[in-house]
């Protein structure tokens, strides 16, 4: 038994293991499982390009997912300075939006902003106006049975008692042009009747083809050239027809060639003491006769010698103008009165009508 005063053994320590050379001490294991704190951040750099995945810290791609945008960028982040999002620059245009970011990739779209949203509103009203614009003149427009054509046929049946004498028959009509191997042509007024009925004003025949449109008034005017020796009628029959009793009358002056038949030539107006005073049925040598279809009126014109010769068989103005054609009528001119005279008052009618019925825009 050992004494009191005798020290306590020394407790055995193991033995230490002998270190090779190279090999990792304990302390340094420790500290390399020792958990390592955060590094600082890094300075920020340009986000990848769409669609690919970013890269780790040792530059080996990361498994790939959706890239997601940079919340700096997006229209809902805070205003910098010159009310971009970001604080860069944006230019705007009427395409998609420009953006100069230095040549950085672009920013994908997000939320827009309040005043985006307004102005898409606004060019959307704007453009349905526009097309509402073109279509409703579209609908005003002459067109078959459109209310543009009805208001237009309805203006042009109540000329006769719109507008002036003076401006349905001019004193004077040109005519460049108009005469034999394309001369031109001026007439002068020397008569107008006055405004009538249609009884007693054309032959029993085309009195009979006319009935069917009836006769709401009858306005004619004699003109004669610049040397006097032809005069011209030029007659504008106002019906009480409308739009389809018209067209039926047309039809049936196109199937039966009515427009050329000697029998049908309407009758000439002779005032006294003018160069037409002689100008009667036996005079009549061309004509040409128009159905509109556009308007209740029948535009005619009826030419002759203002001498007063006789002409046994009055020619067609469609064949009196042809080339060629040796007729006393045609080696006269006859027919390029009648029909330069009705062309231009037909022309003159239509144009009328269009500028009644014209809208401010």
């Amino acid at each position: 038994m050992p004494s009191p005063d005798s020290a306590p053994p020394a407790p055995s320590v193991p033995p230490r293991p002998a270190v090779r050379p190279g090999a990792e001490t304990p302390s340094e294991t420790t500290a390399r499982l020792r958990p390592v704190p955060p590094a600082a951040p890094e300075a920020p750099t340009a986000p990848p390009a769409r669609g690919t995945a970013p890269a780790d810290r040792t530059g080996t791609p990361a498994p790939h997912r959706a890239a997601e945008p940079d919340p700096a960028l997006s229209w809902s982040a805070p205003m910098a300075p010159g009310g971009v999002p970001g604080g860069r620059p944006t230019v705007i245009s009427f395409g998609e939006p420009e953006r100069y970011d230095g040549g950085g990739p672009s920013r994908p779209f997000a939320r827009r902003t309040r005043a985006q949203v307004v102005a898409a509103a606004v060019c959307l009203v704007l453009g349905a106006g526009l097309i509402g614009g073109a279509v409703t003149g579209a609908w005003l427009a002459d067109g078959p049975e459109g209310p543009g054509t009805r208001h237009a046929f309805t203006v042009a049946g109540d000329l006769w008692h719109d507008v002036p004498v003076d401006q349905l028959f001019p004193p004077t009509v040109q005519g460049g042009g108009a005469g034999p191997g394309e001369a031109d042509r001026v007439w002068t007024r020397i008569a107008v009747a006055p405004d009538s009925g249609c009884k007693g004003a054309f032959d029993a025949l085309l009195t009979r083809v006319l009935t069917p449109v009836g006769c709401e008034r009858l306005l004619r005017a004699t003109y004669t050239d610049a040397t006097r020796s032809h005069v011209t009628t030029v007659g504008l029959l106002f019906t009480e027809a409308d739009a389809a009793g018209m067209k039926a009358l047309a039809g049936r002056f196109d199937r039966e060639r009515l427009d050329r038949r000697g029998d049908l030539v309407p009758l000439p107006y002779a005032a006294k003491g003018t160069a037409a005073e002689v100008f009667g049925p036996e005079q009549r040598a061309s004509w040409a006769i128009s159905v509109l279809t556009d308007a209740p009126v029948v535009v005619y014109a009826v030419s002759g010698w203002a001498d007063g010769r006789t002409v046994d068989e009055p020619q067609p103005a469609e064949d009196a103008m042809r080339a060629g054609a040796t007729t006393a009528p045609a080696q006269a001119g006859l027919g390029h009165e009648a029909q330069g005279l009705a062309d231009r008052f037909e022309r003159a009618l239509r144009k009328r009508v269009g500028s009644a019925t014209e809208r401010p825009s």
